[in-house]
């Protein structure tokens, strides 16, 4: 079992490097924690929260285009159990650049909202807690 207290970084390229940290930084309240240029000729940023165990990490490899996201339901997941949370943090996703969208799998419509970047990978919402 991989222990409780490590880090897991969910990475991928973008085409977008600066608009996509800027959105996601400003739509999820995220902070920049790292920054890297020229790395073996790719670029990148690592956003998140110092206290959490999971950060993003955008990417692009000058010389390379990647495109959009392969399907709609490319989706990261986050579960706002407060009401009022949950409708400032879809209000910050608005005003970040994201476009509110009908879900691929309806469920996610039901107590939730999915929300666009520019690159068609999704964001979804859910206003409730989660329960295994």
């Amino acid at each position: 079992m991989i222990p409780k207290i490590t880090k897991m970084r969910v990475a991928r390229p973008t085409d977008n490097l600066g608009k996509i940290t800027d959105m996601y930084i400003h739509g999820l309240g995220f902070k920049l924690l790292g920054r890297f240029e020229g790395h073996n000729g790719f670029d990148g940023s690592i956003i998140g929260h110092e206290q959490h165990n999971y950060h993003l990490e955008f990417t692009h490899h000058k010389g390379t285009t990647v495109g959009k996201a392969p399907t709609q339901d490319n989706l990261l997941i986050f579960y706002v159990t407060d009401a009022q949370v949950w409708r400032l943090c879809c209000e910050k996703m608005l005003s970040a650049g994201f476009v509110h969208v009908s879900s691929y799998n309806d469920y996610w419509d039901v107590v939730g909202k999915t929300f666009e970047d520019i690159d068609g990978y999704r964001v979804v919402l859910q206003n409730r807690e989660w329960t295994a």
